[in-house]
C-alpha cells in the first residue's frame, strides 16, 4: 500500500517577510502575482502559501515605496496581468532587508542553541 506523500506543515509568514520575499523573487525577473505567489511556494518548498489577499497590498505598498514597478503586459495564457519588476532602490532595500534578516536569525539561533549549555 503506498502512503500519500507528506506535505509540509505551512508556516505563519513573521510581519514584513512577505516584502522580502517578494523583493528576492523579482530579483530573478519581472513576474505577475500569481507568478510571484506561486514562486515563492515552490522555493519555500511549499511551507509558505501566498494568499492574493496579502500579496496585492503588499505589491501596491511596495510600489508606492519606489521598491518595484509595474506595467501591464500579457501572461503566458495569453491573459493581461500587471508585471513587476525591482527598482533599483528596491535592490537596495533587499540588500538592507536581507543583512537585517541574517543579523535576526543569527541572534535567534544563539538564543535556541547557546554555546554553553548551563547545567
Amino acid at each position: 500500500m503506498t502512503r500519500p506523500a507528506q506535505t509540509p506543515e505551512r508556516l505563519e509568514l513573521f510581519q514584513g517577510t512577505l516584502d522580502l520575499l517578494i523583493l528576492r523573487t523579482l530579483r530573478l525577473g519581472p513576474a505577475h502575482g500569481h507568478g510571484i505567489a506561486k514562486s515563492i511556494e515552490q522555493s519555500s518548498r511549499e511551507t509558505f502559501r501566498i494568499d492574493h489577499g496579502s500579496l496585492y497590498p503588499a505589491l501596491q505598498r511596495l510600489q508606492q515605496e519606489g521598491w518595484i514597478a509595474a506595467e501591464w503586459g500579457t501572461s503566458s495564457n495569453n491573459r493581461r496581468a500587471k508585471f513587476y519588476k525591482i527598482t533599483a532602490a528596491g535592490r537596495k532595500q533587499l540588500s538592507a532587508e536581507q543583512s537585517r534578516w541574517a543579523r535576526f536569525t543569527a541572534a535567534i539561533g544563539h538564543v535556541l542553541r547557546p554555546a554553553r549549555e548551563e547545567e
